[in-house]
């Protein structure tokens, strides 16, 4: 009996590595994505493989052959270039959240973000305020934005420090090296950082939608996986998750 338990944990196990798949995925689900991936591999025995960075950056990566299986965006800008160039599948797009811009500071920052809003930033107090790259992430373009939009982007220009990505940004602002920093709700609410500081949401006609989608790349040797993978993102058990990390799902924005 113990070898027949054997043959079939080595049978399982290759049938598992044979079928991973490779999520190339947004810096703001970095918290929220390891969790749905740990309760679809509890579930199906799938086993996924997690590469995050910025959009565009990793947008970059797939045209240049990274064996990546499907895409997250932070936006549906990249995908939408990437099935426009043939390198995913837009039978496949699907908008499975739409992302959150908040103004973050530490707990001990005296600023008072419920009062002040986005012109906390004008205190002198605040030597740097981290954001995303606008150049390759898409949050780091909605920061710039909402900055433009309240009409202090001038005055707070020569303070920015630019995070490769939203999660590098969140990680300046933590850390210490800036004294505020726009970044995604998700990070916010993660557990990294949900007690360490306090955070004003900004408003969604500050910037543009972060509508952010998903595609399976056409290169991907693991199509019918990935999208089952895709298809868990659609369920009510990951949908509930997705909330509460604050993303809204795109149904919710008609």
């Amino acid at each position: 009996m113990s070898k027949l338990l054997a043959l079939l944990l080595v049978f399982t196990g290759a049938f598992t590595t044979g079928q991973e798949i490779t999520v190339a995925a947004a810096a703001d689900m970095s918290a929220a994505l390891p969790q749905l991936v740990e309760a679809y591999t509890k579930k199906t025995g799938q086993t996924v493989k997690l590469s995050f960075g910025a959009s565009g950056n990793l947008t970059n990566q797939i045209r240049n052959g990274a064996p990546f299986d499907v895409f997250f965006s932070a936006d549906e800008q990249y995908p939408n270039q990437l099935i426009s160039e043939g390198l995913a599948s837009k039978d496949t797009l699907y908008r499975y959240a739409v992302g959150r811009l908040v103004l973050w500071v530490p707990g001990d920052s005296p600023l008072d973000l419920s009062k002040l809003g986005i012109q906390a930033l004008l205190d002198r107090s605040v030597k740097k305020i981290s954001i995303a790259n606008p150049a390759t992430a898409p949050y780091g373009r909605a920061a710039e934005a909402a900055l433009r939009h309240f009409g202090i982007y001038d005055q707070v220009s020569s303070r920015l420090v630019l995070g490769e990505s939203v999660s590098q940004a969140a990680q300046f602002v933590e850390s210490g090296n800036a004294q505020a920093g726009l970044i995604a709700l998700s990070h916010a609410l993660a557990p990294a950082m949900k007690d360490k500081g306090r955070y004003w949401t900004v408003p969604l006609d500050a910037y543009p939608t972060l509508n952010q989608a998903a595609v399976v790349l056409s290169k991907s040797k693991q199509q019918d996986a990935t999208r089952k993978f895709l298809d868990f993102l659609r369920s009510p058990e990951a949908t509930s998750l997705l909330s509460s990390y604050g993303f809204s799902l795109p149904a919710e924005q008609h």
